[in-house]
């Protein structure tokens, strides 16, 4: 099967700067979110490219961690979020990533576990094919490096 070109959503505030870098490395502070169901098994977004991602967005100028957090969960996946934590910071040459058209990044991501509701009806965004929840045995991988033994901790006795 042939993937989709990759488009990703550029803020005015992050193409404002595209404009004077070009194609150059640009550093990313960002968030992503962690969402476990009652079983463990935790969301991913299939994204138009048809890599798999946690929900995760870039923070905006103006905007907490926190605030960046809420507004992406809910954009990418309609979920409102209760309660969220950081549990890693995580950047450097692993999360660089080239966008088809030749934009570098390197995200600096402050990855939250977070506690999250859905909400009825809520459309998703143009970066998200579908959102499906994960077990490890199922885990079909990341386009970013978290560590696995963060997004699925060994239960005690394990």
């Amino acid at each position: 099967a042939e993937l989709l070109p990759e488009k990703p959503y550029v803020s005015p505030f992050y193409k404002n700067i595209r404009a004077r870098i070009g194609n150059d490395l640009l550093l990313l502070p960002s968030v992503a979110a962690l969402i476990r169901d009652s079983k463990g098994a935790i969301l991913l977004q299939e994204k138009a490219d048809g890599s798999w991602s946690l929900p995760a967005g870039a923070i905006e100028p103006g905007e907490s961690p926190v605030e960046a957090l809420n507004r992406e969960v809910l954009e990418e996946t309609g979920f409102r979020l209760e309660a969220s934590k950081i549990v890693g910071a995580f950047g450097g040459i692993e999360f660089r990533h080239t966008y088809q058209n030749g934009d570098q990044v390197e995200y600096t991501v402050l990855l939250f576990e977070c506690v999250a509701n859905r909400i009825e009806g809520t459309i998703l965004d143009e970066e998200t094919l579908s959102l499906q929840f994960f077990s490890e045995d199922l885990f079909p991988g990341l386009s970013l490096p978290y560590p696995r033994e963060l997004l699925y901790p060994k239960k005690s006795g394990e």
